[in-house]
């Protein structure tokens, strides 16, 4: 009787929050940092029961026969839950929820192992036919991380949040928060903060040549460039296929050769350097003022390497890996945006097990060395916003091992970014908020550098939702698509097809495209010479006539975030 009516409080809590807080803004802000105690929970902890424990275990319980303690921290008093005396992963912490269907959830919660090292630990809802991963932290002794996740509940019914570690410590935990958001909503936070991020409303000011406003004056307001990169993968094919490049070269702003500035690409025999493909690309995109990411200089998969490179001992490979990033960035030095320095180096290790656990930190160092211009060293890795169980890959994990880049050798920390795949089956949008929102508290630039969906009657579909997710968060810098064209096939997403119609992914991305540029404004100024316009960041011409012109007058006009909405066209 007890069990039913914590249940059926549980679920009167979870509609009620339904109900309630329908107009409740996202909070957009994680910690990535280990602090001495947990900070409030989210959204007063949604529709959890004592999300910070302040009534001892109410409406928590043991999950898998775990053995489940109150706790308190000496310095403060602070209450929480430990899951204890642990010989299983799934000993933990639980709470029943009910789950609302087709509906958004948010999670966050603080973790703290009881001794040792650090614990990877993983948010798990057990629903009626699955376990479903929701996030992961690295939990460590002496202070609290937060975990921050979600997913999306596809139908009504009960479920079970708990906790899991392979590591066998006492796991603590506090302020726990699971939020529902209806998708309106969820899409309504992401137009609030598009229209924060991206756009600006713009005062234009006319006057003549003594300065005197131009009342009744036309104004035009046309985008010439806009400033959100959104770009695709490109291969070695459109040199020679004039119908790719005209459809290339009319939509996108940067690229990603797909394979061919690539180590096996460009030596694929010992001392035998080709780079005839690579710069005939280049000079493809810089002759339509496309920017170029280096992609890559090492690749940390043993897999990846040239087939010369993966038996070489010690002295030999040390000599093969200095000649190709002397080669290779001193080569595009200054010419390229931004360098993939070491590539997926959070799942694999070839280099460091050759070279050493800082190999990483070196190689980051001299390529920052060689190209000491704006272009941007980015580490970049998969599923950090596409699996929330790859332990692997979560926000803490991915930020430990660029703090290390960065400590090593601090002048790294200048110019370094984040790079995420984004190598999506089903998204899980929630999920990649949160990571999002857990990344960006690092501060660098975060793009998403290989974005693809798996295909199926719903590709185009679960495209637009990472790629409207993605354009709406704060943090995100650009965004390059992994759909570089082959006669044969594309990799995992196509946007055409061979004759460059557009496929459904292709409708997508023109669509966003446009929707994102700003349409052709006209109008008049008002009696103090001023015309007002809502634009997205980006390169205007504005051009403005008047009766007492000899001829119309046009300026260009840059709009971005973080600089004044005022400006003045004078006659």
């Amino acid at each position: 009787m007890e069990k039913l009516l914590v249940f059926l409080l549980v679920c009167a809590a979870a509609l009620m929050e339904g109900f309630m807080a329908k107009s409740l803004p996202y909070d957009y802000s994680a910690s990535v940092e280990c602090l001495a105690e947990p900070l409030e929970p989210h959204y007063g902890g949604g529709v959890i029961v004592n999300p910070d424990f302040n009534s001892g275990l109410q409406g928590w319980s043991s999950f898998g026969y775990g053995r489940v303690a109150e706790g308190a921290s000496v310095a403060t008093g602070n209450r929480y839950a430990a899951a204890v005396n642990r010989t299983r992963p799934y000993h933990s912490v639980s709470q029943k929820v009910y789950l609302q269907n087709d509906t958004h959830y948010t999670l966050s919660a603080w973790f703290q192992v009881s001794n040792g090292s650090a614990a990877a630990v993983r948010a798990v809802v057990k629903t009626a036919d699955d376990f479903v991963h929701v996030g992961g932290v690295v939990a460590k002794p002496g202070c609290w991380s937060m975990l921050k996740g979600g997913l999306t509940s596809g139908k009504a019914g009960r479920a079970e949040l708990y906790f899991e570690s392979n590591a066998t410590v006492d796991i603590w935990v506090d302020s726990v928060s699971l939020k529902p958001f209806s998708k309106e909503e969820w899409s309504a936070h992401r137009t609030e903060s598009t229209r924060a991020t991206r756009r600006k409303t713009v005062r234009l000011q006319a006057s003549d040549s003594a300065g005197n406003p131009l009342q009744g004056a036309e104004v035009s307001v046309e985008n010439v460039r806009t400033s959100f990169p959104l770009g695709a993968a490109m291969s070695g094919e459109i040199l020679h296929n004039a119908a790719y490049q005209q459809w290339f070269t009319s939509r996108f702003t940067v690229t990603t050769f797909e394979n061919e500035m690539k180590w096996y690409s460009t030596e694929p025999a010992p001392g035998r350097e080709d780079y005839t493909v690579a710069d005939a690309m280049l000079a493809l995109a810089k002759q339509h003022g496309i920017g170029v990411r280096g992609h890559n200089v090492f690749w940390d998969d043993p897999k990846q390497q040239p087939r010369w490179v993966q038996s070489l001992p010690y002295t030999e490979l040390l000599a093969a890996a200095s000649r190709r990033i002397r080669s290779f960035v001193s080569r595009y030095a200054g010419q390229l945006i931004a360098w993939d320095v070491v590539n997926e180096n959070l799942h694999f290790s070839f280099f460091e097990r050759q070279f050493g656990w800082d190999a990483s930190t070196a190689f980051y160092a001299a390529a920052r060395l060689l190209d000491a211009g704006s272009s941007l060293m980015f580490m970049n890795d998969f599923n950090t916003l596409e699996q929330p169980g790859d332990m692997a890959a979560v926000p803490g994990r991915y930020v430990d091992r660029l703090k290390q880049i960065i400590a090593s050798y601090p002048e790294n920390g200048a110019g370094m970014a984040i790079g995420l795949e984004g190598h999506f089956t089903t998204p899980n949008i929630p999920y990649m908020r949160a990571a999002l929102d857990s990344m960006s508290t690092v501060g660098i630039p975060v793009w998403l550098t290989e974005v693809d969906v798996a295909g199926g009657p719903m590709q185009a579909q679960h495209l637009e939702e990472v790629l409207r997710e993605a354009y709406a968060h704060p943090a995100v810098q650009g965004v390059i698509l992994w759909s570089a064209w082959h006669a044969q096939g594309c990799y995992v997403m196509c946007l055409t097809d061979n004759n460059f119609k557009n496929l459904p992914q292709g409708d997508v991305v023109d669509r966003l495209l446009a929707e994102w540029r700003t349409a052709a404004q006209t109008g008049t100024t008002d009696e103090q010479g001023y015309f007002q316009a809502e634009v997205a960041h980006g390169e205007y011409k504005v051009t403005v006539s008047h009766p007492s012109l000899n001829t119309s007058v046009s300026q260009s006009v840059t709009v971005e975030l973080g600089s004044g909405n005022h400006f003045f066209i004078q006659a």
